[in-house]
């Protein structure tokens, strides 16, 4: 595994380095993308769908049956290519012709790769009963408008701050 040192800006004003894993890797999306399907698969999860925009793959969407009463949850989980791209670029000082246009090809592959390796920790996770399939994906239960984190974020995730989080855990303990 290789990883790329970035420049990162702290609270304070000072840069520090972070790694990048996967910056390298020369697996094509498509062969990623099948492997994050046959763990998910693995795992219980059906109806996968790709979810594409502007000819790219934006994200994996599929379905996994609630333990507790069988309804069916709606999972979608999106790379963020740009973001990778952009993380990426800010490592190049002076590109040559053609440095950016395969800079962005290698962000995709990167953003995928590492999207694999996160499902496949947080799959090893539930096997290994140090979580539940919901509480790790949690974030990307898919309403077929937004994600639940979209939701918070669009809210402001006032749910947290304004008592709404102590409402939801009144009565349980």
């Amino acid at each position: 595994m290789a990883c790329l040192p970035v420049g990162v800006q702290t609270k304070r004003g000072k840069k520090r380095h972070i790694m990048i894993k996967n910056y390298t890797s020369g697996v094509p999306i498509d062969r990623t993308v099948s492997k994050i399907e046959a763990v998910l698969v693995e795992a219980g999860a059906s109806n996968i769908t790709k979810d594409y925009g502007d000819c790219e793959l934006k994200a994996i969407c599929f379905t996994v049956i609630h333990p507790q009463d069988g309804t069916k949850v709606s999972i979608r989980l999106p790379a963020n290519v740009e973001g990778v791209y952009a993380s990426l670029s800010s490592a190049v000082k002076r590109p040559r012709k053609g440095t950016m246009a395969k800079l962005r090809e290698q962000a995709g592959r990167t953003a995928w790769k590492l999207m694999q390796d996160w499902v496949e920790v947080q799959l090893s996770l539930i096997q290994m009963q140090q979580a539940e399939f919901l509480q790790v994906f949690l974030p990307y239960v898919w309403d077929g408008h937004q994600t639940f984190y979209s939701a918070l974020k669009d809210g402001g995730f006032k749910v947290l701050s304004n008592g709404g989080f102590k409402m939801l855990t009144e009565g349980r303990r």
